[in-house]
């Protein structure tokens, strides 16, 4: 069935009225139409999804155009589950369309970019299966591949905080496939057709083999942030603003980033975020919920220095250094000296120290201004008030 044509701004809010009061609708969390890559072996194998757009606790009146398109579709939403994913057609389109109507030559630029994608798909011939779309009415494990990229693309563009979303199950949803650019490669096809392929000079470069995408194959950064290298940024990284990722041992993992401008040399392991102004050295590597913290995730705060190499489970406040080569887990013995003591307690009013001389790493987590040293001498490890302010080159950032 084809809706008819709204004409006016008011009628188009008159319409949305009557969709969400509609009995047992729910307005999404998040919802996105998604140009899906198919299995080359099994065209029923979604590898990945890419969201022109993607909403995020907004635009629920262009969820609800969505939602009464896809009924007039012949296609009814099930509200009752935590997502609801459907193949779109050139009927939904021409629906949408017809309800976009009194925004649709307003939409360029910034302005109405739900009718944008509505626009540029009425302009192609066919949409075929290759259009998918997605709504999550609620925060639950993912059940579909198009609902793990919405949730990777809301961390990617800064959309949802990190650590807040939940992203159990994404791994056993997502196929491991053959990245070629942009491109992902079912494994057995390439298997069923390497003799041909490399005998014909057709069988493609391979750039890696993973569940996830690079994070710029779907996402442009901000002007002032650089990554040197793609492959040093995953999906599902959130890069703050001013950020800068050299290449060489520095790696971002999912659901991992930075709050601010950074510098960043070394590991960001997923679960791992780091405050603005901070500096992650050389080969440095923040460990992951599952890489040694025993589930606690890491915050490294603002103005803090991890040295080159050096390698640091528990969070850090503000200020802190770890120098080259050191090693802080939570069970790491670190001496401190009285009058070091009395230093870093004032620089941490709010914490509770006891008086002693010798700490787990554990104790000394989420403190500021500490500066964590080996004695050159008797090779033991100690922490002292640091004396020096952590600053980024503001022309590189």
């Amino acid at each position: 069935m084809a809706m008819e044509t709204v004409t006016s701004k008011e009628e188009f809010k008159q319409l949305v009225e009557e969709v969400t009061s509609q009995v047992g609708y729910r307005a999404p969390m998040a919802f996105g139409i998604a140009r899906v890559d198919r299995g080359q072996k099994n065209a029923e194998k979604v590898l990945q999804a890419n969201f022109g757009l993607m909403n995020w606790d907004e635009n629920f009146g262009s969820a609800a155009v969505f939602i009464r398109a896809l009924e007039e579709s012949k296609c009814s939403v099930d509200f009752s589950g935590s997502e609801f994913v459907a193949t779109i057609n050139d009927n939904f389109v021409a629906n949408a369309m017809a309800a976009f109507a009194p925004y649709v030559t307003e939409a360029t630029g910034d302005a109405h970019r739900n009718v944008q994608v509505i626009k540029v798909l009425s302009n192609m011939e066919d949409i075929g299966k290759d259009f998918r779309i997605v709504f999550l009415f609620e925060d639950a494990p993912a059940k579909s591949v198009e609902a793990v990229y919405l949730k990777l693309y809301a961390l990617s563009q800064n959309k949802a905080e990190l650590r807040k979303i939940n992203l159990d199950g994404a791994f056993g949803i997502l196929s491991n496939v053959a990245w070629v650019g942009n491109n992902p490669y079912e494994l057995d096809y390439l298997r069923d057709n390497e003799i041909e392929m490399k005998l014909n000079g057709t069988y493609p470069t391979v750039d890696s083999v993973d569940k996830f995408p690079r994070f710029l194959q779907h996402v442009i950064p901000a002007d002032n942030t650089r990554i040197l290298e793609a492959s040093k940024v995953r999906m599902g990284a959130q890069l703050a603003a001013g950020t800068t990722v050299m290449p060489g041992a520095s790696y971002i993992n999912f659901n991992a980033g930075t709050l601010g401008a950074v510098m960043v040399e070394g590991r960001i392991s997923s679960s791992a975020i780091v405050g603005a102004g901070s500096d992650v050295g050389g080969g440095a590597s923040i460990l992951g919920v599952l890489s040694g913290t025993d589930g606690n995730p890491i915050s490294i705060g603002e103005n803090t220095l991890l040295g080159a190499n050096s390698v640091t489970g528990i969070p850090l406040g503000d200020a802190c250094i770890i120098d080259a080569g050191m090693t802080i887990l939570a069970g790491t013995k670190i001496k401190i000296s009285p009058e070091e003591l009395e230093k870093i307690k004032t620089a941490n009013p709010d914490k509770t120290l006891e008086s002693k001389t010798t700490f787990k790493g554990e104790e000394l987590q989420g403190l500021d201004g500490v500066h964590f040293r080996q004695n050159s001498t008797t090779g033991e490890v100690i922490a002292r008030r640091s004396t020096r302010e952590v600053k980024l080159n503001a022309d590189l950032h």
